[in-house]
């Protein structure tokens, strides 16, 4: 497969270039510190997962972590760093969990330059910028780096990230092949139409507890006649499309609010935006990376939003950052005696990751084959740990 890459940044043209499991078992061996942090600490498991996002969702930001402990953004900020040093001091010296996959991810004989890049290219990938500067410097720290090194390559990926966000235009990277608004064009193709005629769209986005939080990047859409926000490189790539195609009349970021229950907790979501188009049809659009599109939560988020979006007669979109949308994904064919083995395995029950590990090697399969095999068959696939589950 060819893979198209930004030469300064590290920022592919297509996600399904970077989809791999080496990230996972990054992340998995991160959920492993944070359980064994959260034993004595629970509330420090709870911040670092949210904040980093380890259960599969996106990170979210210091202020509504606040909001939902009744805490200051900087208390917040003061409790996840404690947490966070407190882990990596435990680590140090017990020497567990083994954290060799991080030092051979981002060697400490390697340049600040390409450091950034490759940080960059996952922070992209997996649509985690809210916390990119801390995923950066646990990152390299977890590798060996020593803590003022670690500290100076999380800033230079916090000013990139910054960069992205820049007031007055519109997120540089990629360089795509094609015209950004013509990437539109076969997403729509994909959209789950509702039937009915369409309730008009709100004017402006919803106003959230974070709105005002500095990890948002804000910038001039030109149809709107009006700044509009956005929280990662992702949601920027996908507001520029609607921004500057001709399918579409106008927009509005953050349109509603949507309710869901995941496993007995009430949550809310807002879907990045509503568009209607010039044929009179609208749709919701969810940003949710290729990585993390069949993880449980996302899958229940998802759904709930598809059903909003039906009531009021509108399609539902997801935008994976790839070419590769979701139905492709349903469709897309792994090998019948690695599908086999484990639709036989999850019959007996619940796979975790160091059995899954194993699976991995001795079958070859990609992360996309698991994604694929996951909506296929509507297993839950659980994040932070790791857990696959045949469920029905």
């Amino acid at each position: 497969m060819s893979r198209t890459v930004d030469g300064h940044t590290g920022v592919p043209d297509d996600l399904r270039d970077t989809v791999t499991f080496e990230l996972e078992e990054i992340d998995e061996t991160v959920a492993a510190m944070v359980a064994e942090q959260a034993q004595e600490r629970p509330r420090d498991g709870e911040f670092i997962t949210q904040r980093l996002g380890l259960d599969g969702e996106r990170p979210e930001t210091l202020t509504l972590i606040g909001a939902r402990y009744e805490l200051s953004r900087d208390r917040v900020r003061q409790l996840y760093t404690r947490a966070v040093g407190q882990m990596v001091r435990r680590v140090q010296a017990t020497g567990l969990p083994d954290t060799a996959i991080f030092a051979a991810r981002y060697p400490v004989d390697w340049g600040d330059q390409r450091l950034v890049r490759t940080l960059l290219g996952e922070i992209y990938a997996t649509d985690t910028d809210i916390a990119g500067q801390d995923l950066a410097y646990l990152r390299l720290r977890l590798a060996g780096h020593a803590l003022m090194d670690a500290k100076r390559v999380a800033g230079f990926v916090f000013q990139q990230i910054a960069g992205w966000q820049q007031r007055g235009r519109w997120h540089a990277v990629p360089r795509f092949t094609e015209p950004v608004a013509g990437q539109l064009i076969p997403l729509i193709r994909h959209t789950d139409w509702a039937s009915g005629d369409p309730t008009p769209l709100p004017e402006l986005p919803l106003t959230t507890v974070d709105t005002a939080d500095d990890a948002r990047g804000s910038i001039f859409a030109e149809k709107l006649s009006r700044e509009t926000s956005f929280d990662t490189a992702l949601e920027a790539r996908l507001l520029r499309m609607l921004d500057e195609s001709e399918q579409v009349a106008t927009y509005t970021e953050r349109p509603l609010a949507v309710d869901y229950r995941l496993d007995e907790v009430d949550r809310l979501h807002y879907p990045t935006a509503a568009a209607r188009l010039t044929d009179g049809r609208a749709l919701l659009i969810d940003v949710v990376p290729l990585a993390r599109i069949a993880v449980h939560g996302n899958r229940i988020k998802l759904a709930a939003a598809r059903a909003a979006a039906h009531e009021r007669g509108w399609g539902h979109l997801v935008f994976t950052g790839s070419r590769m949308s979701e139905p492709d994904l349903r469709a897309h064919t792994v090998p019948a005696p690695a599908e086999n083995i484990l639709r036989n395995r999850l019959a007996e029950g619940p796979v975790d990751w160091t059995e899954f590990r194993r699976y991995r090697d001795e079958t070859d399969i990609q992360l996309t084959d698991l994604s694929a095999m996951v909506l296929r068959h509507g297993w839950r696939w659980e994040r932070g740990p790791f857990r696959l589950i045949r469920q029905g």
